[in-house]
């Protein structure tokens, strides 16, 4: 079955709403800054999403408020994607609405800022704390499901870098299950030090802005944000952007190390190209997940030639956002579709010389061009693998 994908909103580092990220990748403008924790000295780099502190939920949903669901909050208001997901609530009924998000650590940073408080001393926690609401890994869909007035099934996926990728294929199988007739997907994730510091201590962190497929890369930089999209089952012969396909895999190498045959990887291109019925040939951009490790870039480039030949036009968007860990799947599968309506490939920010060892074709400048078709990839942790595949119309 073939979902339509009725609206979409992304708020990164680069700014809210899909105008802002448009100017970002056509003016090469990254939203990268030096971290600025209080009680963090490693140095490097990340994309953190402007103006939150400033933000407030309604006042019914004070419960709520932790920077997780203030990031998720300011991306509902762009894009009108409330109006969208009311309009689609109102044809076919709230309990026929359902909410599936991915993310990887979303109230974690709210558990760190109580133990901060709390002291060495091992004081009590402060008071107010919420940890259905805001420290809880399902808090973000709680939130989404309430502020939306929804009834219907919710469900979170947290498998690392693949989570929110994932979130689409768990809303698109929902609609074919009969479960509901409309998903709203996506994913949330905010900076925190667990993860600061956790990738830091395998020594990933860059500490310069991330360089996805360049001959000097070294690691990565962490973002924050948030992407949402209204998934529903689409008519034949209307016209609007689709989801053609997905697949996924796990191929469970390594717990931080993709296969370096990238086998896992390109058995989920090969799944999501065989569900949407598309050729490899017929596939104008893929959105890579390029992280800008060593090996994951690499591991990649093998995965992508093994599939499409290598002739397909692929590039990184995470050097504009960071990675978003669970919020970069929705993210990059926003900018994808963004790709097919605006009939734009874009660059890889901060690629300066490509690796001799990635054979593939990686635009480094971005540029106009048709995108019928359009694939995403998301590759987590453990070897959990999800490729998107978009097509449609374009504007």
């Amino acid at each position: 079955m073939t979902v339509a994908v009725t609206g979409f909103t992304l708020t990164t580092a680069v700014g809210r709403g899909t105008a802002a990220t448009l100017r970002a990748l056509r003016e090469r403008r990254g939203g990268l800054r030096h971290q600025a924790f209080p009680v963090s000295t490693l140095d490097t780099w990340v994309g953190m999403v402007d103006g939150v502190e400033a933000t407030g939920l309604p006042h019914e949903f004070a419960r709520y408020d932790c920077r997780s669901n203030r990031i998720a909050e300011l991306a509902l208001q762009q894009d009108g994607f409330l109006d969208a997901v009311f309009a689609a609530r109102e044809r076919v009924g709230p309990h026929r609405v359902g909410v599936y998000l991915g993310t990887s650590s979303a109230g974690v940073l709210e558990v760190e800022q109580g133990y901060i408080a709390r002291g060495p001393a091992l004081g009590p926690l402060p008071a107010g704390l919420h940890y259905l609401e805001t420290m809880n890994l399902f808090s973000p869909a709680l939130y989404l499901r309430e502020r939306l007035a929804l009834s219907g099934p919710a469900a979170v996926v947290s498998a690392a870098c693949a989570s929110s990728a994932k979130a689409f294929a768990a809303g698109a199988r929902a609609i074919a299950a009969g479960w509901c007739d409309v998903a709203v997907v996506g994913g949330v994730e905010t900076l925190c030090l667990t993860t600061l510091h956790g990738f830091a201590s395998l020594g990933l962190l860059s500490a310069t802005p991330c360089r996805p497929c360049d001959a000097k890369r070294d690691g990565i930089s962490l973002g924050e944000g948030a992407a949402f999209a209204v998934l529903e089952a689409a008519r034949p012969g209307a016209p609007g952007l689709r989801l053609l396909g997905y697949g996924e895999s796990a191929d469970a190498y390594h717990l931080s190390t993709p296969h370096p045959e990238g086998i896992g990887a390109a058995r989920a291109m090969r799944a999501a190209l065989a569900m949407s019925g598309v050729a490899p040939g017929a596939v104008d951009y893929v959105n890579l997940h390029g992280t800008g490790t060593r090996t994951n870039d690499i591991a990649e480039d093998v995965a992508i030639r093994a599939v499409f030949g290598g002739g397909v036009a692929s590039s990184s968007t995470k050097g504009w956002t960071g990675h978003m860990l669970g919020a970069a799947g929705a993210a990059e599968a926003v900018i994808t579709l963004l790709a097919v309506r605006e009939g734009l490939i874009p660059g890889t920010l901060n690629c300066d010389t490509v690796d001799a060892g990635i054979l593939g074709n990686i635009e480094r400048t971005g540029r106009d061009a048709e995108v019928r078709v359009a694939a995403t990839n998301s590759f987590g942790f453990g070897g959990s693998n999800c490729t998107l595949v978009f097509g449609g119309d374009p504007r």
